[in-house]
């Protein structure tokens, strides 16, 4: 339950063209205090409650639990969440023995596009694709309970 997850900055689009999967996501926070948050997720038809821990000092790991749940309880609960829902578009790239996730951001979040890549270890070397930009690991501004609250266009 334990998530190692780095974030970066994306340069283009060029990852649309790579991309196997895409996926709209609405997301919202019944929490986003940083030591707990719990996430309601609509992806596609399916929804999900996640719960996150704190990130460790580096930002590379945090406890995660995930649960499905129906779409019509993820819809419910969405209508409880904190203000500030989130709209994104998300795109899956493999890249070796990885697969990118990229986010592209809309509402009040539009113009950020963010990739993240899960690893199974901290130390583990990978594949960087040429549109992959700066590294924003552990930059909490970049966290989407985060953004949820401070929009990108507010910055």
């Amino acid at each position: 339950m334990i998530e190692i997850e780095r974030k970066f900055l994306v340069t283009s689009e060029d990852f649309k063209t790579e991309s196997f999967k895409k996926t709209r996501i609405t997301q919202g926070f019944l929490n986003t205090d940083p030591e707990r948050t719990v996430r309601v997720r609509l992806k596609g038809e399916q929804g999900f409650l996640t719960v996150k821990g704190k990130s460790t000092d580096n930002g590379l790991k945090r406890f995660e639990w995930e649960k499905e749940i129906s779409k019509p309880d993820a819809e419910a609960l969405l209508d409880l969440c904190e203000k500030g829902v989130i709209d994104k578009i998300r795109y899956e790239v493999k890249k070796g023995k990885y697969i990118f996730e990229i986010d592209e951001f809309f509402g009040n979040n539009e113009g950020l596009i963010m990739a993240e890549l899960e690893l199974e270890h901290e130390n583990d070397s990978f594949e960087a694709p040429h549109w992959l930009g700066k590294e924003v690991t552990g930059d909490i501004k970049y966290y989407n309970s985060q953004l949820s609250q401070t929009p990108y266009k507010t910055w």
